[in-house]
């Protein structure tokens, strides 16, 4: 053991609990140690673990990086994409990537119920449409009733899942029927079944954001055609039946193609005379009817199923009402399946409308990528997967979440300017605590210094002895430093204690997050600072006379 090492354990006891004046600065230097360590951990913990949270709840609100079509301001006004694409879903084998979901959104308003007779309420809601692929973690850890919609493949789905902030605001409750408002051409109203109900305490997406199944965004939308046929109530001039074809969706250009190549009519002057079915497929069109090379929306089609009993060749006229319109026979409650007659010809008329092209489109793919610490590498490798090699006709563009939440990312990015401010003033207030409580135990031991000297001993072992009694000192504090630090945090992180508004904060809590390896970092850097830091002071220990010192009293 090394004689500088030893004398000073010797004499630490005497400085702390014996001389009256070195007593009180010694003690106090420890404690500003102390002080400091638990603020800088408490610090480093907050802002880590606010960073964290508000990160992760932004991300399980939307995903690590999005794929929409180029040229679209936000994710929520985005032209359609096709859902056939060449990377979905292959591109999840890639190491970087976790997870590939279609997503699509629509704006709308909620309206309260009024079961006890209150007013109703309406509030304005962005629905995110969401398949059975969509990972559902995020919102389950989230949940505080009901249970994760359920999506079936074969009908659409009406459960939703909706936020505690919003049905505190519309009193809704698990299993109430919501009914919400959209616009297309003319408002449209649908009724929502509310399966489950979370809570994030991120109020900005809270208080507006309700998931359900994508295909009623698809439709709501109108991406995609979605056909019908019909046999119309009147007849043509020359008592024939009509045929039409009506459509929505695409971009309100429609053309018809009833089994000749596409055509601008949408109706058929038709007389039957045998079993058939009659085909129509409808597509929209930007220049010409008959131009094949322009994009257009993907196609649908509908059918009318014609079977004929009796007389097929009668030319009797049809059975009519007073307003002259054809009497039908309904034969099933859905009015898509009837009989018509002519004389002693019985028709049976069978509408089988286009399921719609709209399930082929969706608004935007989220990506899950697997390392937050390299997200801007990883979304440059999905740029040039995606970006450079997609078709022309899908001009596509991938953008990660801290561009598109890009005044939250910001703001939390200052949040490390805060830390390093506090940090820096944290270690000066002890290191100024621990110069002063050297300089006064050489002063005290200005004897000893002469006594050390005229034996023998140099400067700087002499430095040594007073900067082993500054770390021992040093290292006391920082023990009840992490002891107080730590405790509070772990109280903090598992119990709450301290709560937040969630409508300043984003947050219900303050949120705590430290690493053991943080706080190695954070020890290991205190104690190297602050005897560094001490090395300076202890230099007017060379400039004590060892005649003079050996004098002093």
């Amino acid at each position: 053991m090394k004689f500088e090492y030893f004398i000073a354990r010797k004499i630490l006891k005497n400085e702390v609990e014996g001389k009256k004046v070195s007593r009180p600065i010694v003690r106090i230097s420890i404690i500003s140690i102390s002080l400091a360590m638990v603020v800088n951990l408490i610090t480093i913990a907050v802002v880590t673990g606010f960073q964290k949270e508000i990160r992760d709840k932004v991300i399980g609100f939307g995903a690590h990086a999005v794929v929409t079509k180029a040229g679209e301001g936000s994710i929520f006004e985005s032209n359609p994409i096709l859902k056939n694409q060449f990377f979905y879903p292959s591109l999840e084998k890639a190491e970087q990537v976790v997870h590939i979901q279609p997503v699509a959104y629509k704006p709308g308003l909620l309206q309260s119920d009024s079961k006890d007779g209150s007013q109703q309420e309406i509030q304005g809601i962005m629905m995110k449409g969401v398949d059975n692929r969509y990972d559902w973690k995020f919102f389950k850890e989230n949940l505080v009733s009901g249970r994760i919609p359920n999506f079936q493949k074969d009908s659409i789905s009406d459960e939703i899942l909706i936020s505690k902030r919003i049905a505190k605001d519309l009193k809704y409750q698990v299993g109430d029927q919501a009914r919400a408002f959209f616009v297309k051409n003319k408002p449209v109203k649908k009724m929502f079944k509310i399966v489950g109900i979370f809570e994030t305490g991120l109020e900005d997406f809270d208080r507006e954001l309700i998931l359900g199944d994508i295909r009623q965004i698809q439709k709501l939308n109108d991406w995609g055609i979605q056909t019908s046929i019909m046999l119309l109530d009147t007849l043509s001039s020359n008592g024939h039946l009509i045929v039409r074809s009506d459509a929505v969706g695409g971009n309100g250009n429609y053309r018809y193609d009833w089994g000749n190549g596409y055509e601008g009519y949408s109706g058929h002057v038709f007389f039957p005379r045998r079993d058939t079915i009659l085909k129509v497929v409808v597509s929209d069109f930007w220049t010409y009817i008959d131009n094949q090379d322009d994009q257009s929306t993907i196609p649908d089609t509908a059918y009318l199923k014609i079977t004929i009993s009796g007389d097929k060749d009668s030319y009797s006229p049809y059975d009519v009402d007073a307003d002259k319109k054809l009497k039908k026979k309904y034969l099933d409650e859905t009015g898509f399946k009837y009989q018509i007659t002519a004389g002693p010809k019985t028709i049976t008329v069978e509408r089988i409308d286009g399921k719609g092209s709209f399930e082929h489109y969706v608004g935007a793919f989220e990506f899950a990528l697997r390392d937050w610490e390299k997200l801007e590498q990883d979304v440059n490798y999905l740029k040039k997967q995606i970006q450079f090699q997609n078709s022309k006709e899908d001009d596509l563009r991938v953008t990660s979440i801290v561009d598109s939440q890009n005044d939250i990312f910001v703001w939390l990015g200052f949040l490390d300017i805060n830390v390093w401010i506090i940090l820096i003033l944290m270690i000066l207030i002890g290191v100024i605590n621990m110069s002063s409580a050297l300089l006064v135990m050489i002063l005290v031991k200005t004897n000893f210094i002469g006594i050390m000297k005229a034996m023998g001993a140099t400067n700087w072992s002499i430095r040594k002895v007073f900067l082993y009694q500054a770390g021992f000192l040093i290292l006391r504090g920082m023990l009840w430093g992490n002891l107080i630090g730590i405790s509070f945090c772990l109280l903090q992180q598992h119990f709450s204690i301290i709560k937040l508004n969630p409508e300043v904060y984003y947050l219900n809590a303050v949120p705590m997050d430290i690493s053991i390896f943080t706080i190695l970092i954070l020890n290991a850097a205190t104690l190297v600072v602050c005897v560094l830091a001490l090395i300076v002071p202890s230099y007017v220990i060379t400039r004590i006379s060892p005649v003079k010192a050996i004098r002093f009293n």
